[in-house]
């Protein structure tokens, strides 16, 4: 795999998995809709900021130990593939309801809050990390330096991340009403769930 066809598809993931309706998007929408559109902005920032510090944690500890040790390449990949694909299973399976919740249950926070709120729901989220190290690596061409690379995919979703929080953001009352639809949610959940199923078989089958 070229570094070309690996950041083309890499980016195609992102994206699909970025406009997913989750814990990031539902709070910019709760925050556009209840506080203003600057402090959602604030809260996608902070976002962002979690998602790379998560990034450079994943490509520092697992870059190094992956260019080290083929074994340890062997376990992730293989741990890898496994979580993908119960990921994706799950995400095809499982019942879903409305992504956000009551505006009743948005708590108050001060304007300074904002950003240090979607910064600590990424940092103390230990599932990105999980997902960093199982997704990022399939991705990562045999002729690179893994950590940097690692880190340049980290930071090339971060950027899809944020533009896609800044248009939530800006859409505001619209797209939430979209997102509550259930129908929406769950054809969501199951585009991504096909997707975690793919990368996982193409994961679990890769020998490099």
């Amino acid at each position: 795999m070229t570094i070309s066809q690996s950041l083309l598809s890499f980016a195609l993931a992102a994206v699909i998995l970025v406009i997913t309706p989750g814990l990031d998007t539902a709070l910019v929408l709760r925050t556009a809709t209840g506080a203003g559109r600057e402090r959602a902005i604030e809260a996608a920032l902070g976002i962002t900021c979690g998602c790379l510090a998560w990034g450079l944690a994943a490509a520092t500890g697992l870059g190094a130990l992956l260019q080290a040790s083929r074994f340890a390449f062997d376990v992730i990949r293989v741990v890898g593939a496994v979580y993908l694909l119960w990921a994706g299973v799950k995400m095809l399976l499982r019942p879903r309801g409305e992504v956000l919740a009551p505006a009743g249950e948005q708590d108050a926070v001060p304007h300074r809050g904002y950003f240090l709120k979607g910064l600590f729901q990424n940092l103390l989220n230990p599932k990105i990390g999980v997902f960093y190290i199982s997704f990022l690596p399939q991705f990562v061409p045999g002729n690179v330096q893994v950590g940097p690379y690692l880190f340049m995919l980290s930071g090339l979703q971060s950027v899809l991340s944020f533009t896609w929080l800044i248009s939530v953001a800006f859409m505001g009352h619209s797209l939430a009403r979209l997102l509550r639809r259930e129908a929406a949610a769950r054809f969501m959940d199951r585009l991504t769930g096909c997707v975690f199923i793919g990368f996982g078989l193409r994961l679990g089958f890769s020998r490099s």
